[in-house]
């Protein structure tokens, strides 16, 4: 059976496998930036990260402190 028989499958296997991973990639880009988008705005509103130090934190809550 020659190797071409099947390439068919071969090249529509690589072709699905890479529209998949296209679409992850593009999904979690999107994401990433949705997120990033609500964390500024959260951050607008006066909400800090909990993961935000003193050190790291603004003026205004340095002196609430």
């Amino acid at each position: 059976m020659p190797a071409t028989a099947h390439i068919d499958f071969i090249v529509a296997a690589y072709a699905a496998g890479l529209v998949v991973i296209v679409a992850l990639i593009a999904w979690v880009t999107l994401d990433y930036r949705v997120q990033r988008r609500i964390l500024t705005e959260l951050e607008r509103q006066g909400l800090s990260r909990r993961s935000t130090t003193l050190r790291d934190a603004p003026q205004a809550v340095r002196e609430e402190a």
